[in-house]
């Protein structure tokens, strides 16, 4: 189930949708124009969960809602929960389709996008930073929050840089902390902040989309210097990444 509804009257102008997805229902309300709040509630079956949601439409358009045709749900923004967190159900339309692997929604696989602390931090704050100001540039947002929200370095990708650079700028310890772990956290951010404005808005800025490939190609790099990977194929999360981001940009080229 699927339904937007719209309200106004001479105080309010608010909008309520609700959506369905196997045992768990979203509402997303507020003001027209706006992203809104979302909730998500859980049941048992999906036959409970689809009542429940023809049962809140009902009351909805008994208080005088009626039905929003004109509502742009690719171009709405999406936010988590703070109660559950990760969950198809507050991602863009787009997101689900091309990245629908489980590795996007498990907050606590530190390779998964999400899963690390980097990357977690990432996401909330990037949600957080476009609930104040919906136009930002989200390309800057990985060095503005590695250098002025938690005074580290940035070290962005570069496709140029040699194995022997690498290796140079790994060995180094920079504030205390060592740079191979520095430079990690950098991709991780990059790569959280890429895959989270395409979970937020569906669309990812080409800056941004450039320094996520710079990211995995960097990342692989590691772990085949650092840390012992000898097979053919990149570890899993980085190979799955790489082919969702691939897809995603072989139907967004711009």
């Amino acid at each position: 189930m699927k339904q937007t509804l719209h309200y106004t009257d001479e105080k309010s102008d608010k909008f309520w949708r609700i959506e369905t997805g196997g045992c768990a229902l979203v509402v997303n309300r507020g003001r027209t124009g706006t992203a809104g709040r979302y909730e998500i509630k859980e049941f048992s079956t999906e036959e409970e969960c689809e009542k429940q949601a023809v049962k809140l439409a009902a009351s909805k358009r008994k208080k005088g809602y009626t039905d929003m045709p004109d509502f742009d749900a690719m171009h709405h923004f999406y936010f988590d929960t703070d109660e559950y967190g990760l969950h198809p159900l507050t991602s863009h339309p787009a997101f689900r389709t091309f990245f629908s692997d489980d590795l996007y929604y498990d907050c606590g696989d530190e390779e998964a996008p999400f899963g690390s602390d980097e990357g977690n931090d990432t996401l909330h704050f990037l949600e957080e930073a476009l609930r104040k100001r919906p136009r930002m540039c989200v390309a800057d947002f990985p060095r503005s929050l590695i250098e002025k929200e938690w005074g580290l370095l940035y070290f962005p990708p570069d496709p140029e840089q040699t194995a022997e650079q690498l290796k140079t700028q790994a060995a180094q310890t920079y504030h205390g902390l060592p740079g191979e772990q520095e430079i990690l956290q950098t991709d991780q951010v990059i790569l959280a902040a890429a895959l989270g404005q395409i979970k937020i808005m569906g669309s990812l800025e080409p800056a941004l989309k450039k320094s996520a490939f710079c990211s995995l190609a960097r990342m692989e790099r590691m772990y085949r210097l650092f840390w012992n990977w000898e097979q053919e194929e990149p570890p899993y999360a980085i190979s799955i990444m790489r082919r969702d981001l691939m897809r995603w940009a072989d139907e967004h080229p711009l």
